[in-house]
Parts: structure tokens; C-alpha cells; sequence
């Protein structure tokens, strides 16, 4: 499996010849859902969901589909009947030749004075892969690749640090990062990968790993 960093909070995964690609909000690149065969969506936020890259991932593929929440999809669905599923915590599915999870169902907190909205991650292929999205869900199970947002408006690093040691990962790559100065990397980069207790790696905007 290829994995590709995109911009934020997206990537793209690569198997058998189909790919995957999962949250292309407004930071990742114009063309980060060019090709793909399936699209994840965690959430309604602009930086996991940008319609009109969705729009491009349909409109250029015609058996290109979407799997994501109801409050996303309630806002693209007209537009591509039958292509977009709707999905929750506890469902199971297969996008583009790929295993996938579901789990979680609420957005971290980012104030108690703003509303929760809903958020689900997606485990791919077993545990080979998980993105949360906008939460630190556990997934209950084995996690080979960790996609860990490392800095958000909801999270401290100690939080963070405190992630990695609950999924234990055998690595995790930084996402969720737009937000994150060059200035400060190293300091996650060291925190991180002294106190995670897992190989911490992190992807700059379109290199590639196999997980």
C-alpha cells in the first residue's frame, strides 16, 4: 500500500492499482482527488471537506464514489445520485479495494462553548491504516499506520503524546498539520517520537511511503 501525503489533513492511499483518498478540504492541493476511485470524508469542516475537489473527483471519474457522514453528504448527494453512502460508527465497507471501519462519532471538543458536531475515523484493510479525523478515537484494535493529527485548535501535545501511547502504533505520520509553523516541527518531531512510544515519521506534501 502507497501512502501519499497531501496538504493538512489529506492523503492518498494506493493499492492493487485504485486509489483512495481521504479528507481533500480547502489546504490540500487542487488536484489531490485527481484519479481517485474512492473518497473519504470525516467531517463537514472546510479542511476535510471541500465540495468543489469532491465535484472534480466525480465529475472526472464516473465510477468514482464517496463514503462520509450524513451532514456531508446531505450537501452533495443530489447532485451525484447513488454515488455517496452515508456511514456511522460501527459500519464496515469496501471503497476501491480497500477493507474499511468505521469508528468514532463525535468531533473533539474545541470549546465548551461550541457545539460538537459528528465525526467518524476510517480503518483500513484490518488496521493497516487509521485516520480519526477531528478526534482522538481508539479504534479498539491492532494499528500498523497511524495518521496522527499532531496540531489543532482542540488538542495540546500532551494529549497527543497520550494518543500514541493508547493505539500504540508500530509508526504514525503526521497530518493535521497546515497550522504548524517549519519553526515548531522539530519540537513536536522530538516530543513526539521521545514519548509515543511508536516510530513517529512525518511526510512533507507529496512524498510517498509504503505501509
Amino acid at each position: 500500500m502507497k501512502l501519499t501525503k497531501k496538504s493538512h489533513a489529506c492523503v492518498r492511499l494506493e493499492k492493487d492499482g485504485r486509489t483512495l483518498v481521504i479528507d481533500p478540504g480547502m489546504f490540500s492541493e487542487e488536484d489531490s482527488t485527481a484519479g481517485a476511485d474512492a473518497v473519504l470524508v470525516t467531517h463537514e469542516h472546510p479542511d476535510h471537506f471541500d465540495e468543489g475537489r469532491l465535484r472534480t473527483a466525480l465529475e472526472t471519474n464516473p465510477a468514482a464514489e464517496i463514503w462520509t457522514l450524513r451532514s456531508v453528504a446531505e450537501q452533495i448527494s443530489a447532485a451525484f445520485p447513488g454515488r455517496v453512502h452515508t456511514v456511522g460508527h460501527g459500519d464496515t465497507f469496501t471503497a476501491a479495494g480497500f477493507d474499511v471501519q468505521v469508528h468514532g462519532e463525535l468531533h473533539a471538543v474545541i470549546h465548551p462553548d461550541i457545539p460538537r458536531i459528528t465525526n467518524v475515523g476510517y480503518l483500513l484493510d484490518g488496521g493497516r491504516v487509521f485516520h480519526p479525523g477531528d478526534a482522538l478515537t481508539v479504534p479498539g484494535q491492532a494499528v500498523e499506520t497511524l495518521m496522527l493529527p499532531v496540531q489543532a485548535p482542540w488538542s495540546k501535545i500532551s494529549e497527543v503524546i497520550d494518543y500514541v501511547r493508547e493505539v500504540k502504533p508500530q509508526r504514525s505520520y503526521d497530518i493535521h498539520d497546515a497550522l504548524l509553523t517549519d519553526l515548531a516541527r522539530p519540537i513536536y518531531d522530538r516530543q513526539i517520537g521521545a514519548l509515543g512510544g511508536a516510530e513517529h515519521l512525518r511526510l512533507t506534501p507529496g512524498a510517498s511511503a509504503d505501509v
